[in-house]
């Protein structure tokens, strides 16, 4: 992909979770000439230039030579979703290869049976999802639940959870989770 200097600025300025402000910070500019160097209003000097990679933690050779494709990509077919899940549990993890995603989103499914574990677990951040089809049981914390095709769930994943089929076929969700855990 041949990006301009200003839209490559962007896509990895992005990919940092950084903001035109906090960058312009970090090299000691101001935010409006990011934006205009990354709407190529403006060309960098070799001197912004290094320092814009000073801020981006980058050399000059990587700021121009790294593949942004996976960075810039919208769609993925099925065959492109690597599943990350174990046993019985299927989980089709949305963008895997893009650098900087700030949330992981996945098409689940759940054998009859399938159980995420006795031991619930917990971390960071929140979690949400819609029942595709079948059941499950979620337990959250003090709450148990069971879901059907339809229904949704929204909770802060610090909460001790667990999900389990508790139907006779295969359930699917679709889910996000923030910040990613896949």
């Amino acid at each position: 992909m041949n990006e301009d200097i200003g839209s490559r600025l962007r896509i990895l300025r992005e990919q940092r979770n950084l903001s035109q402000r906090e960058l312009a910070k970090r090299i000691g500019a101001t935010n409006g000439l990011i934006s205009r160097i990354e709407r190529n209003q403006t060309s960098p000097t070799v001197s912004t230039l290094k320092r814009l990679m000073e801020g981006l933690e980058l050399s000059v050779a990587d700021f121009f030579t790294q593949d942004l494709s996976a960075a810039s990509r919208i769609f993925y077919s099925k065959q492109e979703l690597p599943n990350v899940g174990g046993k019985g549990i299927a989980f089709l993890l949305v963008a895997a290869n893009r650098k900087g995603r700030a949330m992981s989103v996945l098409h689940e499914t759940y054998s009859p049976g399938a159980d995420t574990g006795e031991e619930r677990y917990t971390h960071e951040g929140e979690e949400a999802g819609v029942i595709i089809r079948g059941e499950i049981e979620i337990s959250v914390g003090d709450e148990v639940r069971v879901l059907s095709a339809g229904d949704a769930y929204y909770f802060e994943s610090r909460l001790p959870h667990r999900f389990r089929n508790v139907g006779g076929e295969a359930c699917e969700i679709v889910s996000a989770c923030t910040p990613p855990t896949f």
